[in-house]
């Protein structure tokens, strides 16, 4: 009797509740000396049971990086919808007389983030295709549908001219940047220099030059200190070596859309008169040429899956437009991101949000924040969860996840988004555990120096404690 009493006892004491070994194993897991200098925080619900399943520093506000875009995604797909169209539209005014246009062309934009040199395309050849062959007027760019400011508060300088900070604009093409390869040439002479598009847009100074060696130094940069379009290249690659490519920001997005647009139209055999460009609002007397729709339910997958900025702030920038017409600020926008916050049960003048993408410092927000964000997306707004979470980088399979969860216990479990800036990396989404429970959870780092490898190790740590015992 006295055994059988011992080994329950032992039974008693040896078998946990999961969620204590969920608490304790992260304890230990944050309790790495990495998390001496670098603060952390940690929300974790568990969606089926409405359980709060682990929480550490959940109310201390830091900066999101691009865990804002889960805030900015979930606005647009709340209050713009899946449906919603970015519309780039082609007018004209006058009349149309045998292969003649007497009067202006007008293309108006719709802040399409991923309007490419292929949508341009089909603009002009909807115009070929109408036999026109000559334009009497002028072409103009409508920029109308937004404000005249080209970054978002807080960007810093030094960022330019990567594409992480583009440039924002009414009319949008390739993400607002150029593709420049470098190739070598003849021995001490200057290398070959592509650029893609191909535009008079740019200039390239070329200071480079061939040698017998390795690549030496070569920058591939703008003048961005001045704010144009100069394209500069300097240091020296290898006789033998292979082309060297980079893809930077463009400043002045819209005159960059207009001016390919034009020469478009050229190479289309069009004649018109090609004067500088020329930027005004469509009269209302204007006749509609023809339309090119994106909808949000597809520029959200681009926006989450490769964080990509534009999109965040254009998204942002369309909430503004649809509620409060053209002329859409990232301050009217926030007004409809506040509106989602309130819903999701909590009280925006408790956070900082300057723009929609996170590139901003000035941002703070907390992890349990981004954690009522997709609670509420989960549970209020079922008919929209399935469009957010299948936006969300997949672990191990795609998106910025690409790379990292190939544990069998993550791998293609994981559907998150992640935030990098200096000192910071986030990761805030939706996993499943063993037993097939549905967890949201936000991961929150700040504060270390160099590389974020060590931050992405811990959270992917995280979430395979919170897939191994993330049950209650």
């Amino acid at each position: 009797m006295k055994k059988t009493f011992c080994l329950l006892l032992l039974i008693v004491f040896t078998i946990k509740p999961q969620n204590d070994s969920l608490k304790t194993g992260l304890n230990n897991l944050l309790a790495q000396p990495f998390f001496d200098t670098t603060i952390v925080s940690v929300s974790a619900y568990n969606l089926n049971s409405g359980t709060d399943i682990f929480r550490k520093n959940v109310n201390m506000l830091l900066r999101p990086a691009s865990n804002m875009k889960v805030i900015t995604s979930a606005a647009g797909l709340v209050f713009l919808g899946p449906d919603y169209k970015f519309t780039t539209g082609l007018y004209y005014t006058g009349v149309i007389e045998k292969s003649v246009l007497k009067g202006d062309l007008y293309v108006k934009g719709g802040l399409n983030p991923d309007f490419t040199l292929k949508d341009l395309d089909s603009l002009v050849a909807f115009l070929t295709q109408s036999g026109i062959k000559r334009i009497t007027g002028k072409i103009y760019g409508d920029i109308s549908a937004k404000d005249s400011v080209f970054w978002g508060k807080g960007w810093m300088w030094d960022d330019d001219p990567s594409t992480d900070a583009p440039y924002l604009a009414a009319l949008n093409i390739n993400d607002n940047a150029v593709s420049v390869k470098v190739s070598p040439s003849k021995l001490n002479e200057k290398p070959h220099i592509k650029l893609s598009p191909e535009s008079k847009y740019f200039v390239v100074e070329n200071f480079a030059k061939t040698n017998s060696g390795s690549n030496e130094s070569l920058e591939i940069t703008r003048d961005w200190v001045n704010r144009n379009n100069k394209i500069i290249i300097r240091g020296s690659i290898g006789l033998n070596s292979k082309p060297v490519s980079d893809i930077i920001n463009v400043y002045n997005p819209a005159e960059y859309f207009l001016t390919l647009f034009k020469e478009k139209i050229s190479e289309a055999n069009i004649k018109f008169e090609n004067n500088k460009n020329l930027f005004e609002k469509i009269p209302e007397n204007a006749k509609v040429f023809n339309k090119l729709n994106l909808p949000y339910g597809t520029v959200i997958v681009n926006l989450n899956k490769t964080s990509d900025n534009l999109s965040a702030e254009m998204t942002l920038l369309a909430l503004a437009n649809k509620y409060y017409g053209d002329g859409a600020s990232a301050t009217k926008g926030h007004k409809l991101v506040d509106s989602l916050i309130v819903l999701a049960g909590m009280n925006p003048k408790n956070y900082c949000i300057v723009d929609g993408s996170g590139v901003s410092h000035y941002n703070l927000v907390t992890s349990d924040l981004l954690l009522n964000v997709l609670k509420f997306i989960y549970l209020k707004k079922p008919e929209l969860y399935f469009v957010l979470y299948n936006s969300f980088p997949v672990g191990g399979v795609d998106g910025t996840l690409k790379t990292r969860m190939k544990d069998e216990l993550v791998l293609n479990n994981v559907h998150a988004k992640t935030g990098t800036l200096s000192g910071v990396s986030t990761l805030s989404g939706y996993l499943k555990t063993l037993k097939g429970e549905d967890i949201a959870f936000s991961i929150m780092m700040q504060n270390y120096n160099g590389s974020a490898s060590r931050s992405k190790y811990f959270q992917d740590e995280i979430c395979k404690l919170l897939v191994k015992y993330g049950s209650k």
